[in-house]
Parts: C-alpha cells; structure tokens; sequence
C-alpha cells in the first residue's frame, strides 16, 4: 500500500497557541494527516476546544498549559509529552502578539512584551524541545513569521522588529543543527482571518468593523485576507517528508502583497 503524499503517521506535533487561529489550524490538519498533535497554549478553554474538535474528526491530540514566556512552563508542558509520547517529531512556534503603533507610540511594556512572547517564547520552547529531537536525530522546527519581517509595514514597529528576529533565528537554527537532522523553516504570512483580527476591529473600531476589515483586506492585491487553512496547508507540506529539501528557507504567504 502506497502511503499518501504528506503523510505525518506516526509522528508526534507540538503546536504553541493552538487554542485558536492559525495554531489551531495547523493542529487540525497535523493530526488529520496521522500524527499526534499536542496543543500547548495558555488558554485552557481554546485548547480543550481544539482537542474537542480533533477528536470529532478522528484524530489524536493532547492538550498541555504553556506560557511561553516562563521557561519552567515550557519545560512542565514538554515533559508531558516525553512521558506520554516520549518524543517530539515537530515543533511549530505559533504563539506570538501584535501590537499596532509607531516608535513614538510604543511603550517600554509593550515592546518587552513583544519580544518576551513572539522571540523569546520561541528561544524557550525551541531548547526545551531541541534535546529531544537531536536524541534520534531527526525533526522539524516551524516558525511562524509575518511578511512584517520581510518588508515594514506601517505602524508596527515592534512587530517588524520581532518577526524579524524570528526568520533570522529560524535561519540561525537551520544552519547550526544540520549535523543534528534537523530542518528549521518559517512562513511569512501577511493579514490572516483570525478572532484576533474580529477582536481587533470590535475593540478599536466599534461600528466601522466592517469598512475597517475592507480595508485590511485590500492591503492583499488579492482583495482579501487569507485563511489559517491556507497557512496550515503549507505547514503541513514543509513538515511532511515531501520538503525535506528545505531547510532555512522563507516562506512568503502573502496575497501579492510582496510583488511591488
């Protein structure tokens, strides 16, 4: 019997903000293509629903409590795995924030904020996991990046800095534990349909959501925003056997918004 092409049987999952979103998403088609998702977010409610509803379609997954700014967190919600799965085939460093102002608008708080969340998050889950994978000397670290770390956008500074510094740690990671088996890749996605975006827009703009998300759409050239579908679509390839090409590579997903 033929195995079907981006087959992840098998293999164990860790997605970080997979309560909601994108996250989500891609725990959704991870476990749908075999393997055993474990969901590690700080929202436990999101969490259980995301395991609720891998469960209704057959799949496996497991949810832990991680706050990805507290190394000891990390390391509580890893040591789940290993006992339960006693290894991790692929990491997904999903969890991240936003934050919408210039330099001048930004604040000490916020910008630690942004970097304790969207680079060290990913600094702490990734050495907590790594061991683990250069152990069998085999795994995939995705890291979800933005188009903000590939061109400026307006009026995100601290995010521009932040996603900047998680493709280059990507790149960073890729090229230090080649001789470990190990691929380290990210996605760059531009405006994406989430509840943090529908948040957004009930909390900032009340009675204009709906002019306010036409124009989050039409900064695409393709008129809209994407799906976290989309982007777990992609994430599902580069972690399957089909990329094992690919390591330290960038992967724009961007609705034409990097053509100019």
């Amino acid at each position: 019997m033929v195995e079907p092409r981006f087959s992840l049987a098998g293999r164990v999952a860790v997605i970080t903000g997979a309560g909601s979103g994108i996250g989500r998403a891609i725990a959704r088609a991870y476990a749908s293509a075999g393997a055993v998702a474990w969901i590690f977010d700080v929202d436990d409610a999101g969490a259980e629903q995301t395991v609720s509803l891998i469960a209704e379609s057959g799949g496996r997954s497991y949810a832990a409590h991680c706050d990805v700014t507290s190394d000891q967190s990390v390391h509580q919600a890893v040591e789940q795995v290993i006992v339960s799965d006693q290894k991790i085939d692929i990491l997904v460093n999903n969890a991240g924030v936003g934050f919408v102002g210039n330099i001048l608008q930004t604040r000490e708080a916020d910008f630690d904020r942004l970097l304790s969340v969207n680079v060290k998050g990913m600094f702490h889950v990734t050495q907590a996991v790594l061991p683990h994978m250069i152990r069998y000397k085999k795994g995939f670290v995705l890291n979800i990046a933005s188009i903000a770390s590939l061109i400026a956008v307006k009026d995100r500074f601290a995010y521009c800095a932040t996603k900047g510094a998680v493709l280059m740690m990507t790149k960073a990671l890729a090229l230090d534990h080649l001789a470990d088996g190990i691929r380290s890749n990210c996605i760059c996605p531009s405006r994406i349909h989430t509840p943090f975006v529908d948040d957004y827009l009930q909390k900032n703009y009340p009675g204009r959501e709906a002019e306010m998300f036409a124009q989050l759409s039409a900064y695409q050239p393709l008129g809209r925003m994407g799906t976290p579908e989309e982007v777990a679509s992609l994430a599902l390839y580069l972690a399957s056997d089909e990329a094992s090409f690919h390591t330290g590579d960038v992967f724009p997903l961007s609705g034409g918004a990097l053509m100019a």
